[in-house]
């Protein structure tokens, strides 16, 4: 064939390959083409399979083709194919019939009558990704010389475009039918939302729709709703479905706060307990967030798929759905607690005018004043207090709590914190409410990472008493923080002295130490002395020497020359009650001062 037909060939060839059709035809075309132009009987494209050691007949051309079944895949061991991908160019086998490096080709070529055989690279992949190679085939022993080599690689080469087309055609239209499938699923989404669905029916499309198994948090309901399981081999879709919303509830909503305070929604490791079996498992969890207030949460496992574009596209979809649909929940909540606050604050701030209109208006939001009952307040922990969506879950763990000790409670939300108004417990130590407040306590404590203060107020039996308990309850309070207390507290767990210090003015209360032992204190810290403990301690021992001497182990000796150093330098005298009393309280106020400091350090 001269230069002139040659060119004329590769024409032909190319209208041919690109006369359409999926990839399948398109290398079918092109087979059938190099065979004619390029005067071979026989050929074939296979899709080389390196890593199980095949490879597999895509298309052949054969138009004597007797119906026999014809072997489909050849193993390279015996195959040219990873030779001419290997190598990068043509294997030619002059006569298949004689050749002792590839049996395969040997006992073929015998069985459907060819001799001469060459495979070249096609540098190129078929849809499932392998390599490609063309193999031609021809009856006669034939010489392959260089130009006949360069034609069969344009055709060859021209072949690989059309291949490139088409993956890029596949592609453009898979990824039409993605963006359409999302864009029907962004519109399903809003329909749900719209028609004022269940978050319950939505997190299941969502989880549908997604392609990471998911699990919804919904702590406008305190629900958890799962969808598939991240780990099949460990626990079916049912299974952990059950688990999700039982063993699992609390890791889970504890993940999605603790994700949403950092403000991130990079992948976190979650340590899961089935009971029976313990892993660990990477996931994304996304905020759901209504008025800057954590609502929900959507948690995501990660599968071999990466997201794509779409996928985000998705995904955000998903979470607006989810945060418009639980914020009709939220806002219910919101506006019940927003009423119940109101008219609580009227109550404990003394701003009522008819009692008849407060019991009426307490009666419709769940609460009562008509009957003694006690005051629980919980203030929440500092960090809790700079997020504010807590309070939206947290009513739903005291509801248990007082379910679970067959209490009546009427709930209200407080700023920072919560109040829970339950019966008076009339018993003379209080013990189930002692045992209630720890209970909150702790059930909280494990929510927040950190105990919250629970104080219990005085007995309210009448409206005029609920602003002095509140007051108490609120003094409580202040001192607990003052001196980094947490946990159910009581009055007696402080003692007279550090009420004292938080009902009188800290700059007096200081003023009195320093006029009083400021002078020793000093000496003490500037020169190692022991002179305020000398003197703190002959005081407890009612200024007894003798007893004082045991009690630090000195000799009495030692302790009359200390005490007369303390007198000489800092003209401090214990020998009248009234400046013994003194000199004792400026003592015990610098301790409780020093230990309030050290709390707030």
């Amino acid at each position: 064939m001269d230069q002139k037909s040659r060119i004329l060939s590769l024409r032909d060839v190319a209208s041919q390959i690109n006369s359409g059709g999926d990839l399948r035809t398109v290398l079918q075309q092109l087979i059938a083409a190099a065979c004619r132009h390029a005067n071979w009987a026989l050929g074939s494209i296979m899709g080389i399979d390196a890593a199980h050691g095949y490879a597999h007949v895509i298309v052949r051309h054969d138009p004597t083709l007797i119906d026999r079944q014809l072997p489909d895949k050849w193993e390279l061991a015996t195959s040219p194919s990873l030779i001419a991908l290997q190598r990068n160019e043509p294997v030619y086998i002059r006569d298949a019939r004689e050749t002792v490096d590839f049996p395969g080709y040997r006992k073929e070529a015998f069985e459907r009558d060819y001799r001469t055989v060459l495979v070249m690279p096609m540098n190129c992949r078929d849809a499932e990704g392998r390599p490609m190679v063309l193999s031609v085939i021809a009856r006669q022993v034939t010489e392959v010389s260089e130009d006949d080599l360069a034609f069969l690689g344009s055709i060859i080469h021209l072949g690989a475009i059309a291949v490139e087309r088409e993956h890029q055609l596949e592609a453009q239209k898979v990824s039409a039918q993605r963006l359409e499938r999302t864009l029907k699923a962004h519109t399903s989404l809003l329909e749900h939302v719209l028609s004022d669905g269940s978050v319950s029916s939505l997190s299941a499309m969502v989880g549908a729709m997604i392609p990471n198994p998911t699990v919804v948090v919904d702590f406008t309901a305190n629900h958890v709703m799962a969808g598939r399981s991240p780990k099949p081999t460990l626990i079916d879709d049912n299974g952990w479905q059950d688990a999700a919303s039982t063993l699992l509830a609390r890791a889970l909503m504890k993940a999605a706060r603790d994700a949403a305070e950092m403000g991130a929604s990079e992948e976190t490791s979650l340590f899961l307990d089935l009971g029976n079996h313990r892993f660990k498992i990477s996931a994304r969890v996304e905020a759901l967030m209504v008025d800057m207030q954590l609502v929900g949460a959507l948690i995501i496992f990660p599968s071999p798929q990466e997201f794509s574009d779409l996928d985000l596209m998705m995904l955000d979809s998903a979470k607006f759905a989810l945060s418009v649909q639980m914020m009709r929940s939220f806002i219910r909540f919101r506006f019940e607690t927003r009423t119940q606050t109101e008219l609580f604050f009227e109550v404990v701030e003394g701003r009522w005018r008819d009692a008849n209109d407060i019991s009426q208006r307490a009666q419709r939001l769940g609460l009562s004043f008509s009957v003694p009952q006690q005051m629980i307040v919980i203030d929440f922990p500092d960090k809790t207090k700079a997020f504010g969506g807590a309070s939206v879950d947290v009513e739903h763990t005291l509801s248990r709590i007082m379910q679970q000790a067959s209490l009546p409670a009427g709930l209200v939300a407080i700023a920072g914190g919560a109040v829970c108004l339950v019966p008076y417990d009339a018993s003379k130590r209080q013990e189930r409410l002692v045992k209630l407040t720890r209970r909150i306590a702790e059930e909280l404590g494990r929510y927040f990472d950190e105990e919250p203060i629970v104080v219990a107020g005085n007995r309210c039996a009448a409206l005029a008493d609920y602003p002095a308990a509140w007051e108490r309850c609120a003094r409580m309070i202040r001192i607990g923080r003052s001196f980094g207390l947490t946990g159910s507290l009581a009055a007696q767990d402080f003692g007279p002295l550090p009420m004292l210090v938080a009902a009188c003015e800290a700059g007096d209360v200081r003023g009195f130490v320093e006029e009083s032992i400021g002078a020793i204190a000093d000496h003490d810290r500037q020169n190692g002395t022991p002179y305020l403990e000398t003197l703190s301690v002959y005081l407890q021992e009612g200024c007894r020497s003798q007893a004082c001497a045991d009690a630090m182990g000195l000799h009495v000796t030692t302790l009359r020359y200390r005490l007369s150093r303390i007198q000489e330098l800092f003209g401090i005298d214990v020998e009248t009650p009234e400046k013994r009393f003194a000199v004792e309280l400026a003592i015990r106020l610098n301790g409780v001062i020093d230990n309030r400091s050290a709390a707030r350090g």
